[in-house]
């Protein structure tokens, strides 16, 4: 018997067990309503997985296509949620305190059978569906024979085993799909299917909301010439970034695209280019699953999010099995899986990233019926991710891969949609030479600088000093790369490593959104360098404060260093935000080119710090460590914290950015949000136009 036809057997085994479940009564209602909904949903699965074999979306309507999506998804929409298993809350509330947690996380796993199914992968839905049955009988004889429930603890025992028991499953077919062209479920829904026809969009399996359908019928108004400009700035900045590196390009034979459905058209255009570059494309879901480890940033492609509580919910449900044994279990496979595909692997060029922004604002709840992670587990998710991309760089050099990003607004941004497309492609089309030539008037004073002085105004209560390299060799050397839109479109900064030891004071900005999160009055204090303290005003604690901030700046390291200081000049950016009202909405990748950043965490040059690195003007940017990155070299696993998180003070919260000289002479660079450097008055013409 074959693979395939054993999967085969087992799915139905599995099937004609849990159609039984509706109707089986052990004794306690509750639970017994909890396992017939989770029946309902396998069965929903499998109708729609007959009606994939079947002929899919191209035998049915557009409304029959909303129809079936919908209820796919109707269950965590925020109008549902508070009835939802789905949500830890209520099922707490209605399974207890003891069982709420595991049957909720058990819901959310198998919700990750909607993706599996549409990708045709039999035995991700036959694992699931096992598990399952395994926990509804494990729950139903304990009844049965002792007049009690399972513990909250003999359900994490099975859960646990089927993360254990499936990690290497997991992490080959994860590895396979990043690095394997083969059988690219996502390329052959863009190359393949008539865009025209937004069907398509329900091929993925994804949710679909209004403002995907609306995104992708714009894109299909958009004359030919408007998508090729999209794409083309896309695909050279992946490109250039190889150059300006001095990276070779040309024995790569991979490309991973990110990207939100809606927006095929453009990528089209874009894999017909990387093809040219000799890179076929790898496009592969973003994790829902826990095999995979979701996380709120999504890598790969996705859809609209139907509730971003609900993924908040569940963004730690691992602290439900993550121990020491099961992180090395799921190292030791992935090295395996590695070894399998370390061919394909080497040939990895990198990922290009298309972001979206605009998305309504999200405010999200700290609910105590949520899984945290503890503090052992806190430490051991931090080793598991340092090792894990150790483990990667042995298969995937830095040395030798790039990546590009850019960004564009969704029409839930509102009304100003189409005009802010048009401005989004005009600042990510800017003349780069202009930036070029401003920008080392900037760099040629920033390098005679010992330290720059940043202060807020208003009620930006910012006060920083930040320590720069000194220079050895002023005539071949620089501090600061000037950067000139390649891996990070939109054009427009200047940015260095800085000196760790005198880097001291407070960050505060009012508001800023990091990674699709609001912070209110974020604040950082810095000593030396590294975060000494930090808070904000989110929820009604200090401790839920902190806790916000550890879980999603510092990503639960104790303390992270400053790894980038940088001067945004993107004043076009910055003036079109603020007339349309959006600057609340805008990524990180735009708007960090529109005021001073700063970046927690590791510095730009991460892992490749030996490779040198020119500006246009010939000179090499020495400051790519700092004292923590130098670790490297005698302690490897002190030296790097994987996570980089650049934090804007916006020009009109910025007082005063100054460089100052060893011998205390100032020089003012920006003053009350305005350039007064000489040679930069141009970067206020976008001010002043606005202003008449």
């Amino acid at each position: 018997m074959s693979e395939a036809e054993i999967y085969r057997e087992r799915y139905e085994l599995a099937l004609g067990r849990i159609r039984e479940i509706p109707g089986e009564h052990f004794g306690v209602p509750a639970v017994e309503a909890y396992f017939a909904a989770m029946a309902e949903f396998v069965l929903l699965i499998d109708e729609n997985r007959r009606f994939l074999e079947g002929g899919g979306p191209g035998g049915a309507s557009l409304e029959q296509l909303k129809a079936r999506n919908r209820a796919l998804y109707e269950d965590i929409l925020p109008e549902n949620y508070g009835a939802s298993y789905g949500n830890p809350a209520c099922a707490v509330q209605r399974l207890g305190e003891e069982l709420g947690q595991e049957l909720s996380f058990l819901y959310a796993e198998l919700r990750s059978m909607i993706g599996f199914c549409y990708e045709g992968r039999l035995e991700e839905l036959v694992i699931r569906m096992e598990l399952l049955v395994e926990v509804y009988t494990a729950a139903a004889c304990e009844w049965q024979e002792n007049r009690r429930l399972p513990s909250g603890r003999d359900i994490r025992g099975i859960l646990y085993w089927f993360v254990s028991d499936y990690a290497d499953v997991a992490a080959e077919r994860r590895i396979r799909e990043q690095v394997c062209p083969e059988k690219c479920f996502g390329a052959g829904i863009i190359c393949e299917s008539n865009l025209a026809d937004l069907r398509y969009l329900y091929a993925y399996g994804e949710y679909v909301s209004e403002s995907v359908l609306e995104m992708a019928e714009f894109l299909n108004s958009l004359p030919l010439e408007t998508i090729a400009a999209m794409a083309d700035t896309f695909t050279e900045g992946y490109r250039k970034g190889f150059e300006v590196t001095n990276k070779d390009l040309s024995g790569k034979k991979t490309v991973a695209l990110y990207y939100q459905i809606g927006f095929e058209r453009m990528m089209r255009r874009a894999i017909e280019n990387f093809g040219r570059m000799g890179l076929k494309p790898v496009i592969f879901r973003s994790a829902v699953s826990a095999l995979d480890h979701p996380s709120l940033v999504k890598s790969g492609f996705y859809g609209a999010v139907p509730n971003r509580q609900y993924e908040y919910d569940h963004k730690d449900d691992r602290a439900l099995f993550l121990d020491k044994n099961y992180v090395n279990r799921r190292l030791e496979v992935t090295r395996t899986a590695y070894e399998l595909f370390k061919e394909q692997a080497a040939g990895y060029a990198g990922p290009a990233v298309v972001e979206t922004f605009g998305e309504a604002s999200f405010d999200p709840a700290a609910k105590k019926e949520a899984v945290r992670l503890d503090g052992e587990q806190n430490e051991l998710w931090v080793e598991y991710r340092t090792r894990a991309g150790e483990l990667q760089r042995q298969y995937i050099l830095e040395e030798e891969r790039s990546f590009t990003i850019i960004a564009f607004p969704v029409p839930e941004i509102g009304p100003v949609f189409r005009e802010l497309f048009q401005e989004t492609i005009r600042i990510n089309t800017l003349d780069y030479m202009v930036y070029r030539r401003v920008q080392q008037d900037l760099i040629d004073t920033l390098d005679t600088a010992d330290y720059c002085e940043i202060k807020g105004s208003g009620a930006n209560r910012t006060d920083l000093r930040v320590k720069l390299h000194r220079l050895q060799d002023p005539g071949r050397e620089t501090g600061f790369e000037n950067c000139v839109a390649d891996v990070n479109i939109p054009v427009g900064e200047v940015f260095t490593s800085p000196v760790l030891k005198g880097t001291e004071g407070l960050l505060h900005v009012s508001r800023v959104y990091l990674q699709g999160l609001e912070y209110r009055n974020l604040a950082i204090t810095f000593e030396d360098g590294m975060i000494r303290d930090y808070t904000c005003d989110n929820f009604d604690t200090q401790e839920e404060n902190r806790a916000f901030i550890s879980e999603n700046i510092l990503f639960r390291h104790p303390t992270l260093p400053l790894g980038e200081f940088a001067i945004g000049t993107n004043t076009t950016a910055y003036v079109a935000a603020r007339r349309l009202g959006v600057e609340d909405k805008l990524p990180i990748l735009i708007a960090e080119k529109m005021g001073p950043h700063f970046a927690v965490g590791d510095t730009c040059y991460s892992h490749v710090e030996e490779i040198p690195v020119h500006n246009p003007d010939g000179k090499e940017i020495v400051a790519r460590d700092n004292e923590v990155s130098l670790l490297r070299k005698e302690r490897p696993g002190e030296a790097y914290f994987n996570c980089h998180t650049d934090i804007t003070i916006p020009y009109d919260e910025l007082g005063e950015l100054a460089a100052v000289r060893a011998d205390g002479t100032r020089i003012p660079i920006v003053r009350d949000g305005r350039f007064v450097l000489p040679g930069c008055e141009i970067l206020n013409k976008a001010f002043e136009e606005c202003e008449n």
